[in-house]
């Protein structure tokens, strides 16, 4: 139950009691802008990771 309450408090979902049965859903805005806030960390990441890469591989290259 913590953890329900937990998503509950952080808008990601929502509960109703009825009698002794609470029933939960997803709130599906909360989770959209974690995706596009998700998406746009990988692309800068992998902008970043290749850019680590190339100066890797410039670093290896014997002198010529």
């Amino acid at each position: 139950m913590q953890h329900l309450d937990v998503l509950e408090a952080s808008g990601l979902v929502q509960s109703r009691k009825q009698g002794r049965v609470r029933t939960y859903w997803l709130v599906p805005q909360p989770l959209q802008e974690a995706e596009h806030w998700m998406i746009q960390q990988r692309a800068y990441w992998s902008r970043r990771l290749d850019q680590l890469d190339t100066f890797l591989r410039e670093q290896k290259e014997p002198e010529q």
